[in-house]
Parts: structure tokens; sequence; C-alpha cells
């Protein structure tokens, strides 16, 4: 994920009659992990199917500042897919995260937050979510799309199998978090990862309870049709989580999501994908990156403090400027023009005054 293109105009101006200023933080500085643990959190408590996601990287950030106004934190992280569901308690950083091997999915998100009586708030974000292609293996596990009829056929034989092994409850099929096939000798072997919960069931007719307390848990099956392995868990006693940084979004745990009823073949959708876009207040502030666009960049030279007698004409070179490159943004989704002011003292220009536009971007990766 390229990095967020933002226009940096150096110098004296005025934004509705108060200085704007914007800092770039060094992406592995602990203000910035701060920022991108407070998002990926959020990110992971919107997301109601599929899996959790733990921080990869952080590609950029910046720190936008009004006198009188909260910080606004602009980041842009690179996420990559855990083995832990939505529905399993485990904090994610006690996740493992999906191996190339076994087909990684990747988010790139985009993230908008405030910092207000100290506590970072996130008010907006946009994500995309795709499958990562590189080093894929030869022989390595394909995923499949979640609604291939014979892999649901291989799932329904495995829930069985629990069924049977299971002495004081049924349970049913909650969400299938993945399906993959990989061609061995005697046909293709599946490998699946789905969602059981309990069922109420009356007359052979089994159905989900709708009790956010019921147990739940996972299991992983391998193997050729009937004959298979299951490794089945159940989660830990569930406790409603609490979000108070809340966009409307039910604070209880996602609604049933069958895909043999809720998606046609022709879907093709091969794994969940992160909720793609909030912005309730059209904040402006999220880049076009999240969505694969191009990414328009203007360089600006550093701005050197001058002497008194040049000011006048650096202000109006400046504010020419400004107004140029203004039409540029325009055409593009980029975040607006940022203007900095830097109070440095009288006296002749130093190189010592001049500003770094390079930011100290992207940071570590943390596994690949």
């Amino acid at each position: 994920m390229n990095g967020l293109s933002l226009i940096v105009m150096l110098g004296l101006a005025a934004l509705g009659g108060a200085q704007l200023s914007l800092r770039q933080p060094d992406c592995d500085s602990a203000e910035a992990e701060e920022a991108a643990s407070a998002a990926r959190d959020y990110l992971n408590a919107q997301h109601t199917h599929g899996y959790k996601y733990q921080l990869n990287r952080i590609e950029d950030i910046k720190v936008l500042n009004k006198p009188g106004a909260n910080d606004t934190y602009i980041v842009e992280l690179d996420l990559l897919e855990t083995d832990c569901h939505v529905l399993d308690p485990t904090p994610v950083a006690n996740c493992t995260v999906r191996p190339k091997a076994l087909t990684a999915v990747e988010g790139d998100c985009d993230v908008v937050l405030k910092r207000v009586a100290g506590v970072l708030t996130v008010t907006a974000f946009k994500c995309k979510t795709e499958e990562s292609t590189e080093d894929l293996c030869l022989g390595c596990p394909t995923l499949l799309p979640l609604n291939d009829t014979k892999a649901l056929d291989f799932v329904h034989a495995s829930l069985a199998t629990l069924n049977n092994q299971t002495v004081n409850a049924t349970y049913s099929l909650l969400e299938v978090g993945r399906m993959s096939t990989q061609i061995v000798s005697g046909g293709p072997h599946y490998l699946a990862e789905y969602i059981f919960t309990e069922a109420n069931c009356t007359n052979d007719v089994c159905v989900p309870l709708n009790d956010i307390m019921a147990p739940r848990g996972i299991c992983t099956a391998k193997g050729l049709g009937g004959a298979h392995t299951l490794d089945c868990k159940l989660f830990s006693t569930m406790v409603p989580p609490q979000d108070a940084n809340s966009t409307g979004a039910s604070p209880f745990f996602p609604k049933f999501h069958v895909h043999t009823q809720n998606l046609t073949r022709s879907h093709g959708l091969r794994h969940h994908k992160l909720t793609s876009l909030h912005d309730p207040h059209l904040t402006g502030l999220l880049s076009s990156e999240s969505e694969s666009a191009e990414v328009v960049s203007v360089a600006t030279p550093a701005v050197l403090n001058t002497t008194s007698s040049a000011s006048s004409t650096s202000a109006a070179t400046s504010t020419s400027a400004t107004a140029s490159t203004s039409s540029a943004v325009s055409t593009s989704d980029e975040v607006p023009v940022a203007v900095v002011k830097r109070d440095v003292p009288a006296g002749p220009a130093t190189v010592t005054d001049a500003v770094l536009l390079v930011p100290p971007c992207p940071g570590r990766r943390r596994f690949f």
C-alpha cells in the first residue's frame, strides 16, 4: 500500500481565521502505535463476520491540529487476517496471523481519529480487503467460494460427525469462515472452517438459538468427503463488547449468516471482507488508496524563514501556489490542502530552519 499523499504548503496562511498545522510522526513511534491499535480494535469491532485482523504495518500517519480544536489523526494501515473468528473473545494480540501458504487476506485501511479528552475515537474509515497473491506456493490449498456446493456438503457432513459425538446438545451451522481445496491422489482434499452454535430442535428441524449466551465454537474439518478429521473447540464465555466508540452498530454478536441461504453461486465471495466505508460526517479526509485509485502528488520545496524585507514577496508567492495546487487537489480524492504555520525566530534563513517533507514512514513490517 502506497503512502497517503498530502500536499503540504509551508508558510503563513489562514483557514477560517485559524491556523491549521500538520505533523508527521514516525510511523514506528509510540504515538503512531497508539492510533493504529485504536483503529485496529475499532475495525475489528465493526467486522461482524469472518476473522479478526492484526496490524502488520503503519503505512502513513498525519496529525492535523487547529487551535482550540481536537487533534485529528489520519492513519493508513496494512492489516492481516488472523485465525480468530470475530465471535472468539480471544484478544487479537493472542491470535495467529494466517500464513501465506493458506492464502493470507490483507486489509488496506485509511482511518480518521480524533483525540478527545486524551482518548482516540474513530470518526471515519475506508477499507479494501483482498487476498494476498504474493509468493503463493504450487500445490498449496486454494480458497473456494463460500457457497461452493461440494465444499458445503463436506461442511454439513463434518457437522453431522460433531453432533454424533455430542451427547447433551445439538449444534447448527452459524457461519462458514473459509473453505479451500487441495488436489491430492483420490480427489479434492477439503479444508473448511466454520462456526457452530447450539440449536433448538423439534421433529428433526433445528434452529440456531437466538441467545447471545448460547454456546458457540469453531470447527476445522479436513479430508475427502465422508473420510475426514475434525477439530472443534467451544469459545469462552461470551460477553457483549462494550463499544463506547459505536457507529450505531449493534453491540451484540452478529445475526445468523448461513451461506447456503444468503449467497448465490454467481457471487463467488471467497473470504469475508472488512466493512468498506464509514464516513457519516463526510470528513473529506479519506484517501483514495483503499479503492486503488491513482494518487496525484505535488512536490513543494521547503520554505525557509526570510527577513522582514522579503516577507510580503513570500506571502504572495505562497498564496499563488496555494491557489494553483488547490485546483489540482479538487480533481482528486486526496486530503484537502494542509497549510502549516511555523513559528521561527527572526533573522537570516539557515539550513536548520527547513522543514523536512519526507516523513519517517512507512513503518516496520510485523509479519510479511
